[in-house]
């Protein structure tokens, strides 16, 4: 294989709502450059793409799938990302990995709320971006109305780079060669507002071409990239994946108009312990230090552990030692792989630009840096700004017996998903995986069942809430015990005060005088963790509380770390007796998108369940998204709820806003539930 100069390097994560057409245009692109001799459709479970099994049954795409291809001298690698809500982690995850972002809208359905947030997650990453329209040809199309809606959403600066042309069989060009006719606009007015647009970048530029009155085409790549980078131009351009119509034009303009990892905006990385870290940039250049970013994870059965990584800076090779982030041990890169789909092929290679993997390397995770120099300290990259996972449901074993390969199993598909997260409730002794949604946490099931082979049963969880004081208050304890021999003597003096949302837990030292001796105030902390694991009130952990131990006493023969936990413990829970303590219940942000005669039954809705609507807008034509808020303890089957109001129409997305006293009703509650609890545990 030939070895690609980074200037011969493009990069670009196609993303979109779900049915966009986004793996069908990776088809497309990939037959049109001649990696596949055969297109493949998703309807029949043989694209490049989605070659997982549940993808092939489901027909859409559940995580993202790296593929490459040449074309005109230049290496492209692809990432085709899924584009239901449940799964837009893995969209996400793929902004790293690449300069560009080609934001794929359906031409039938318009804006929908994934390309929406995928302009907003690229924008802020300061990646360029494209948008496609695909379908051009479908029936009940109208590309006027959508292009001006593109903007009017998106802004001004979204301006056609090709329009549609003979009933959208084709497309004609209007950046290089602005000529023929379109089936709409003027292919020379769409030109001009194109130049218009670059020279804006560049004074000396626009100086020029307001004296002459034209421009060379030769003369506009570096404004035209710098256009691209500061989000100053977004170019559109139009094809039809099914019929080919605009696909090689899309390759031209991938080739020739989006920017190589040189011209791109560099990620940010940082280096050093996080209180202390100083930010840099990487240098896209193959004769520096190695710098590497993982941003996909696959468990796979056969292959095991497959780590995939864009190359930064510097050259990783074959037989190569690299480190993880700040571990002194190395690894050697016994393979090195190009990915197209399932398929790898061996490399001895990747410079900056490429994406590449490596297999069976345990010390590979979600974000971990790779890197080849001795120097390097504590090294990370920017963090994604993920959606909290907050649909939830607790999981059993079908089987008796079967924990360990249930626990073993989901901590397979966790390492693979930043929006999976599988927990373990120690009061309530119970599994809980939560994710993006109900089908997103299907999808897990399955996984778990065809994959793994083992079956489990599923129900709600319970509701994770908190618990937390409101006043300050004073505690003591004195723990003595004398049964003959050596006894335990410890005495405590301890504040509490409430801290605001969110803070955590703070753990303050202010005993003076050597009365509890500096070993003995670990054990203090360790007997009011116990506490806080499982507040008073109704059991749930406790939040924002600052402990201050002022004074106590102890004894030299008797005092013994277990005298201080309990001496810890229970000062601490005499204190929080006093300090009104109350049930904290989490509240979230909700998204939902809907049909416009809907709006008003959402919004009732979400009354009806202790919530409220924070806002509307008017997504597209007939579509409006309802912002709102609501507990998470209400909303045990919306998505239901929401299926039936819509007719199947509806979607929507949470994410975790903030913790809010509970209700007096519901704490009530949850404090006679929690005594019952206790009561049967003590009479067992």
């Amino acid at each position: 294989m030939a070895q690609w100069t980074t200037e011969h390097i493009r990069t670009i994560a196609l993303v979109g709502h779900g049915s966009s057409g986004k793996t069908t245009l990776t088809e497309a692109l990939l037959h049109q450059a001649g990696a596949i001799a055969v297109k493949g459709a998703v309807e029949r479970g043989t694209t490049v793409s989605d070659y997982d099994p549940l993808e092939k049954e489901f027909q859409h795409s559940l995580h993202t799938s790296v593929m490459h291809l040449e074309h005109a001298s230049t290496r492209i690698h692809l990432a085709d990302t899924p584009g239901f809500p449940d799964f837009v982690g893995q969209a996400v995850g793929a902004l790293d990995a690449v300069e560009t972002v080609g934001i794929v809208i359906n031409a039938q359905h318009g804006i929908e709320m994934i390309a929406s947030r995928m302009m907003q997650w690229a924008a802020e990453r300061q990646l360029c971006r494209i948008i496609i329209v695909n379908k051009i040809d479908a029936e009940n199309v109208d590309l006027p109305k959508l292009l001006a809606r593109i903007q009017d959403v998106f802004g001004k600066e979204c301006l056609p780079i090709n329009l549609p042309a003979a009933g959208a069989t084709k497309v004609v060009d209007c950046f290089f060669n602005p000529a023929g006719e379109a089936d709409f606009s003027s292919v020379a007015s769409a030109h001009q507002a194109l130049i218009d647009q670059t020279v804006e970048v560049d004074e000396a530029l626009m100086e020029k071409y307001l004296e002459q009155g034209e421009i060379a085409l030769d003369a506009l790549h570096m404004p035209f990239e710098k256009a691209l980078r500061e989000g100053h131009l977004i170019p559109v351009c139009f094809v039809s994946a099914r019929s080919g119509a605009g696909v090689a034009e899309l390759l031209d303009i991938i080739v020739k108009l989006l920017p190589n990892p040189i011209e791109g905006n560099p990620p940010l990385f940082y280096k050093g312990a996080e209180e202390r870290a100083a930010s840099f940039l990487s240098v896209p250049h193959p004769s520096l230090h190695a710098l590497a970013h993982v941003f996909k994870i696959v468990v796979d059965p056969f292959v095991g552990k497959l780590a995939v990584f864009r190359v930064h800076q510097g050259t990783i090779k074959k037989d190569a030692n690299l480190y993880v982030g700040a571990n002194k041990k190395p690894f050697k890169v016994s393979h090195l792989f190009l990915l197209q789909g399932k398929d790898l092929k061996e490399v001895n290679t990747a410079g900056p630009g490429d994406i590449a993997a490596v297999a069976k390397v345990d010390e590979l995770e979600f974000d971990s840096v790779l890197h080849n120099s001795h120097d390097e300290d504590q090294i990370h990259m920017r963090p994604l700004a993920f959606p909290t996972p907050m649909y939830g449901l607790a999981v059993e074993p079908k089987r008796r017996g079967d924990e360990q390969r249930i626990s073993e199993a989901l901590h397979k598909i966790e390492i693979e998903d930043p929006t999976l997260k599988v927990e373990h409730d120690p009061v309530m002794n119970e599994t809980v995986m939560r994710g993006l949604g109900e089908l997103h946490l299907r999808s897990v099931i399955e996984r778990l069942s065809k994959v793994f082979k083992v079956e489990v049963t599923t129900r709600p969880p319970r509701i994770p809430f908190r618990e937390t004081i409101t006043a300050n208050a004073e505690g003591h304890s004195r723990h003595k015990k004398q049964s003959g021999g050596a006894g335990q003597f410890g005495e405590v003096f301890l504040r509490v005060e409430p801290l605001e949302r969110g803070a955590g837990f703070k753990f303050i030292d202010a005993v003076k005088g050597g009365v509890i001796p500096s070993q003995f105030i670990p054990a203090v902390e360790k007997g009011i963790q116990q506490v806080l694991a499982a507040g008073p009130v109704a059991g749930y952990p406790m939040h924002d509380i600052q402990v201050t131990v002022y004074d106590g006493k102890h004894h030299p023969v008797d005092s013994k770390e277990i005298a201080f936990i309990a001496a810890g413990r229970k000062a601490f829970l005499d204190a929080i007796s006093k300090a009104r303590p109350i049930v904290l219940e989490p509240i979230v942000n909700m998204q939902v998108v809907c049909p416009d005669a809907k709006v008003g039954d959402i919004a009732g809705d979400l009354s009806s369940r202790r919530g409220a609507v924070s806002g509307t807008d008017n997504l597209q034509p007939g579509t409006w998204v309802v912002n709102g808020h609501a507990p998470l303890s209400e909303l045990d089957g919306y998505a239901n709820r929401l299926k039936s109001i819509t007719a199947g129409q509806g979607s929507f997305s949470m994410e975790l806003s903030r913790y809010d006293p509970a209700p007096s009703a519901l704490q009530m509650n949850l404090a006679t539930e929690h005594a019952k609890t206790r009561k049967h545990a003590e009479d067992d």
